[in-house]
């Protein structure tokens, strides 16, 4: 199900997500001072931002990878 998602639906995702904590945040009747206001913009634009800046990055070595790379022998060395 997780390769069938695509960047921008799961950056919609979260955006409805914290559209719906903003919108029960205001239903409950808190007092949404400046520092609310930072904290749930803050809570809204971070991962998203990582979510947009890792997506497609250079997949990390595997441990398996490492070994195989340490124990193949050099085509140049005779």
């Amino acid at each position: 199900m997780l390769k069938e998602l695509s960047r921008t639906r799961l950056v919609g995702f979260w955006f409805a997500a914290v559209a719906v904590i903003i919108a029960s945040v205001v239903a409950m009747g808190v007092n949404v001072a400046v520092s609310t206001t930072a904290l749930l913009l803050t809570l809204s634009l971070v991962p998203a931002a990582i979510i947009l800046l890792l997506w497609h990055g250079a997949a990390p070595l595997t441990a398996r990878d490492i070994m195989y790379s340490a124990n193949t022998p050099k085509k140049d060395r005779s």
